[in-house]
């Protein structure tokens, strides 16, 4: 594979499409800003959904679905919820209509206006708390923890693979609950689930917070998030979790009997998390050379290349590469012969290279009278040769420091590029100069935060939820501070 793909430091948007188009995660459709994810890249969103899918389980969660079309009456009927989807949401409004023959023996087809328009779903909680009302009558059918696996469309007008698409997949959780503590307590579990999983997966260290009233969710009480750092200095919101407080039950009338035998709202949360992920792993770890996975959400774990110039040297070499691939497999570690004779050794190390496999081993007659096998990390480009005698441990322990390396690595990296600012100079060189999170004193109004955004394209990511209280003077209007948050520029 030859390079022809751009550096970060050359041209970091055009990196960043580069690897997701060239190693086959990727590309756009025919259908302005949606895209086509192609086997190798869904074989990763698979990984991300059975590890997050699990975690959800294991915490009493239930998966459901819902439909795709929600009538527009629904989003009327809370407020934030209609003024915040209102300029993403597509609506149908009409449909096909065959008719009968036009009295000439030609059938014709007519557009025909449906009596109420519906909106294809942005997000659901206004369809499924219209269903929740059917199914919550008593304090014995609570908690609901319910969770889908689902396709959105919002409208953007500027689209980028992954990161911002008019259609993108993801999982929605939406639960109900009898009491306010059980609510925000769902809305903390869900979030430190999101925070778990982008760490230990992802390999993706993470801040968790508050989101400031202007970046709420349309509807919400509160909203939490995880923000991450990417490699060109700005942040990337990578999982919300929303306590709804009783807004969509008052909405939707959705009530409870209590065991003292009164009627209440119930309490909700709702929090989800997208394709997104894709491109946050994408620019997390990747480097010149091309895609970079941590080994837990790589679909091929470890490759074997064998090397030969006879046919009988592949039959030989292809029983002893067998062998480790079983070996391996055995230890649950997803393993890849390629044994194609249409391409060279070199070009297959440049393809599995390019795609981020973690690990690659070759083997050659050499090899094979000394015993011996190469491994090649992706992570550092390291090479060295081991003794085949038990590879499947040797290997097992690579990949485990492989995925420690790279969250360390990404943690290194955050913290090299997180500042403390405490003038407005201070800040405007910091933004302007390096990125990267900055950490300083707002004074809590929409109006400082709205104008530092536009002065410097800066927004508040979030207030820390693991910092201490701290006095000081707001950057831009002087005003007191109780504590600083953290601003950077964000995708």
């Amino acid at each position: 594979m030859a390079k022809d793909f751009s550096t970060r430091e050359e041209n970091y948007s055009q990196w960043y499409n580069d690897i997701v188009i060239k190693a086959d995660l990727a590309e756009n459709s025919a259908v302005r800003g949606c895209m086509v994810i192609k086997p190798y890249g869904y074989a990763i969103w698979e990984k991300m959904q059975a590890a997050l899918d699990k975690k959800f389980k294991d915490t009493g969660h239930s998966n459901a679905y819902f439909p795709l079309f929600i009538p527009k009456s629904f989003f009327s009927r809370e407020a934030d919820h209609v003024e915040g989807f209102a300029k993403e949401c597509a609506v149908v409004t009409h449909y096909r209509l065959k008719n009968a023959e036009d009295g000439k023996g030609v059938v014709v087809d007519e557009d025909a206006k449906l009596e109420e328009e519906l909106i294809i779903r942005p997000t659901s909680e206004t369809i499924i708390w219209d269903t929740y009302k059917k199914w919550v009558k008593s304090y014995r059918d609570l908690p609901l923890l319910i969770n889908q696996w689902a396709n959105v469309v919002r409208w953007e007008m500027r689209t980028r693979l992954f990161l911002r698409t008019t259609e993108f997949l993801w999982q929605e959780g939406h639960t109900a609950h009898e009491t306010k503590d059980e609510a925000v307590k769902e809305t903390d579990l869900i979030l430190n689930i999101y925070a778990d999983f982008a760490e230990k997966f992802m390999a993706l260290p993470v801040l968790r917070g508050l989101k400031t009233a202007s970046e709420r969710f349309a509807g919400a009480v509160d909203t939490f998030c995880i923000e991450a750092l990417m490699q060109d200095g700005k942040s990337l919101q990578a999982g919300t979790s929303h306590f709804l407080g009783q807004n969509f039950a008052k909405a939707f009338d959705v009530k409870y009997l209590s065991k003292e035998n009164n009627l209440d709202y119930v309490w909700a949360t709702s929090w989800g998390v997208s394709t997104r992920l894709m491109g946050a792993l994408v620019m997390a770890h990747s480097d010149d050379h091309g895609l970079v996975l941590p080994p837990k959400l790589a679909p091929i774990q470890v490759v074997i290349v064998p090397i030969y110039k006879k046919a009988e040297q592949l039959d030989e070499i292809s029983v002893k590469a067998n062998e480790i691939k079983k070996a391996l497999e055995a230890r649950g570690i997803s393993v890849k012969f390629d044994d194609r004779d249409t391409y060279k050794p070199g070009w297959k190390f440049a393809e599995y290279e390019f795609k981020g496999v973690p690990l690659r081993l070759a083997i050659g007659p050499r090899d094979m009278e000394n015993g011996t096998i190469e491994v090649a990390r992706r992570d550092t480009l390291e090479k060295e040769i081991l003794q085949v005698a038990d590879i499947e441990h040797k290997v097992e322990n690579l990949l485990e420091q492989i995925q420690e390396n790279l969250y360390r690595k990404a943690l290194n990296f955050r913290e090299d590029n997180t500042f403390r600012a405490d003038t407005w100079d201070e800040f405007i060189d910091i933004i302007e100069n390096k990125g990267g999170f900055v950490y300083a004193h707002w004074d809590g109004t929409t109006e400082t935060e709205l104008a530092i955004k536009e002065k410097t394209k800066a927004t508040v990511r979030l207030i820390p939820l693991d910092s201490e209280k701290e006095i000081g003077k707001c950057i831009f209007s002087g005003k007191a501070s109780e504590q600083r948050v953290v601003f950077a520029k964000a995708y």
